[in-house]
């Protein structure tokens, strides 16, 4: 898609023959996604003879949190004619500081305000909400397990935020890949649901799954979980790393008692190098006390994935070197020593 340079083309956009509602890279990068005062800014201000104003910008947060989401920005901003600054990724942040300072021509960013603002709000939060689950988890790895929560456009950038923010890993694919990952996870109750027998499905995963694949079985499908995972471990022995607890709400889902009592089954039957996986429901105030009844690893999916968005806004700080700001701003740059250039 070339790029979309004014107000008409932006109302002329065609949009016949789409499968999906989602933009594509091509679309975000041409400017579709934009806000259409954007555009009306444009034409206004190239009608002006002001469109190449030199200028600088800065981004703030509405609320503390996590750096995230940069890469995506770089390819909105690179412009060889743009000076661009910002928190390095996986840097804290505080409410209204600056993370992102451009200089340059208007015309070089302007139209990108959206994109990046809307790159910066999600990613920032997804991030943040990993970072609380690896301060509460005690050391214990935990996997992204949020994409199926998300619209499947943007579910690899929230995988991406939750491996920058602290994550283990991520189980969707692209996901996973995209962060320079291998997609991680054991298996559904689907597959055993319908093979009516949950040894039947683990001896199946240990024989044809590759050596790669972690044996690790969810055992709370038909029987009591403690007996499930005796099974399960007399079966595979010394092959079987472990099991995964995801005991729905409806049953009381997965409590501490719970892990406390099916590591206390396991160790007596001599079963102690499988390991507790805990998924379903997992927030970082439920993990501290999961961790310490012997949960070794967590699958966090709706915790991440429902973070809300930390609300970013772009003010122009200086205009031909002026410095200006709209009422109730200070005019000028803001200094924050820590940004670093985003080159």
């Amino acid at each position: 898609m070339n790029p979309i340079r004014n107000l008409a083309q932006a109302l002329a956009l065609p949009v016949g023959g789409r499968r999906f509602y989602s933009a594509t890279h091509e679309d975000i990068l041409a400017g579709a996604t934009t806000d259409i005062y954007l555009f009306k800014t444009r034409d206004i201000l190239e009608e002006l003879g002001l469109l190449d104003t030199p200028v600088t910008a800065e981004v703030f947060p509405s609320r503390a949190g996590l750096m995230a989401g940069l890469e995506e920005c770089r390819q909105l901003l690179a412009d060889p004619g743009l000076t661009v600054g910002a928190l390095p990724e996986g840097q804290t942040f505080s409410e209204r500081e600056v993370v992102l300072r451009v200089e340059g021509p208007y015309s070089a960013f302007g139209l990108h305000e959206t994109a990046l603002l809307g790159i910066l709000a999600h990613s920032c939060a997804w991030a943040t909400a990993a970072r609380e689950c690896r301060e509460a988890s005690q050391g214990k790895p935990f996997l992204s397990f949020g994409a199926r929560h998300v619209h499947p456009a943007v579910a690899p950038v929230m995988e991406r935020a939750a491996i920058a923010g602290g994550a283990s890993g991520a189980s969707s694919v692209l996901g996973a890949r995209l962060a320079g990952s291998r997609p991680r996870g054991t298996m559904p109750h689907a597959a055993i649901l319908i093979a009516g027998d949950t040894l039947e499905v683990a001896r199946c995963y240990d024989r044809i799954m590759p050596p790669d694949q972690p044996r690790i079985v969810l055992v709370d499908t038909f029987k009591d979980e403690a007996e499930e995972a005796l099974r399960v471990a007399g079966a595979l022995g010394d092959r079987l790393e472990g099991i995964r607890l995801d005991t729905p709400w409806e049953r009381g889902g997965v409590t501490p008692e719970l892990v406390a009592e099916v590591r206390a089954r396991l160790d007596a039957a001599g079963h102690r190098h499988v390991s507790i996986f805990v998924s379903g429901g997992v927030t970082p105030e439920r993990m501290p006390a999961l961790a310490r009844a012997g949960a070794d690893a967590f699958g966090v999916g709706s915790y991440i994935s429902r973070a809300s968005p930390i609300d970013m806004t772009m003010d122009i700080k200086e205009v031909g070197g002026r410095p200006v700001a709209k009422r109730g701003r200070i005019p000028g740059r803001t200094a924050n020593h820590r940004l670093q250039p985003l080159g």
